[in-house]
């Protein structure tokens, strides 16, 4: 099937052959990608223009690595990383502290936090890490942030529902986050890999909390936005969401013979197979893997499997080398 290009996709390709930074290559490809026909004659040079897009991000992520220490990067622990980005007062901080137990530093003034603060959320049998950062708005974005945002598994957005600004909060929000390709608002889906992430009502135990929602689900109605309260309202159920959006699963290694060990699950991103499993536990054992026996998810408890069986969340795998 011809491609059909049109001569705006031309001009795009134009701009990204004469393009000397890394940054205008990325753009150039962005806009073949957006103006290119989408039909079943383009769908391989789609294909290929997202791999240079996601490339070339790869080169200028390990470039800027290169340059320098950035006080805001926090190395990744636990089951996943989520970071918390919102206003000054919030309420980041304090729901951090709620949900990890973590010495967040609460204060009634803005930026108090300065630096990022972490602390682990135990879910069932795992630790989700969760990140405290510095306030940001459309006119005040700390340098180097954004790259913290990026290399996260999930993001967290929050509101402040106690203020009637906090409409102008999540529209500044969400315009800054689009605008540096942390999270991707647009149909086309031109920005490749973005941070998931969920959109927080904190403070929804206050009196104006409710009307404020209100507003907010029928001004973003396409937007999941989840009440919660460091006071403990929603918390239990946030900590189940958090889990679901890092798209991962719990799996448990059991020795031949032996019983298996529930205390330690194995953390893999879902759609993972035995193979995957195998891989996590030693680099040799793929080549080695022959099957394996798998309690949960498969019709009948030890049921044996192939290399490529797809695992599930809770699921007890016995190797067989």
């Amino acid at each position: 099937m011809p491609a059909n290009l049109t001569p705006q996709y031309y001009a795009a390709e134009d701009k990204y052959r004469q393009a000397q930074s890394t940054e205008d290559k990325v753009k150039a490809l962005q806009e073949m990608l957006a103006v290119i026909p989408k039909h079943k004659g383009t769908e391989r040079l789609q294909g290929d223009i997202k791999k240079r897009i996601a490339k070339l991000k790869e080169e200028g992520k390990k470039k800027k690595q290169s340059k320098g220490f950035n006080p805001f990067g926090v190395e990744k622990q636990g089951a996943g990383q989520i970071v918390l980005a919102g206003y000054p007062n919030s309420g980041k901080s304090s729901l951090v502290g709620a949900l990890s137990r973590a010495k967040v530093k609460i204060a009634d003034y803005p930026f108090s936090t300065a630096l990022p603060v972490s602390g682990m959320m135990p879910y069932k049998d795992t630790f989700i890490q969760l990140v405290d950062t510095p306030p940001l708005s459309v006119d005040n974005i700390p340098s180097g942030l954004i790259g913290t945002f990026k290399e996260a598994d999930a993001l967290l957005v929050i509101l402040d529902l106690f203020t009637a600004e906090c409409l102008d909060q999540l529209e500044g929000l969400m315009q800054v986050l689009q605008d540096r390709e942390v999270i991707d608002l647009s149909e086309e889906g031109m920005i490749i890999a973005p941070i998931p992430f969920l959109v927080l009502g904190n403070k929804c135990d206050h009196r104006e909390a409710e009307e404020n929602m209100q507003v907010l689900r029928e001004l973003w109605p396409d937007l999941e936005i989840i009440p919660v309260s460091s006071n403990g309202s929603g918390l239990e159920d946030l900590k189940q969401r958090l889990y679901q959006i890092l798209n991962i699963i719990r799996v448990y290694g059991k020795p031949a013979g032996k019983p298996a060990d529930l205390d330690r699950p194995f953390i893999l991103r879902k759609g993972s197979t035995v193979l995957d499993f195998a891989a996590q536990i030693h680099k040799d054992f793929p080549q080695k893997l022959k099957s394996a026996l798998v309690w949960g998810s498969a019709k009948f408890e030890g049921q044996a499997v192939s290399r490529e069986y797809v695992l599930d969340d809770g699921d007890i795998v016995e190797l067989q080398l």
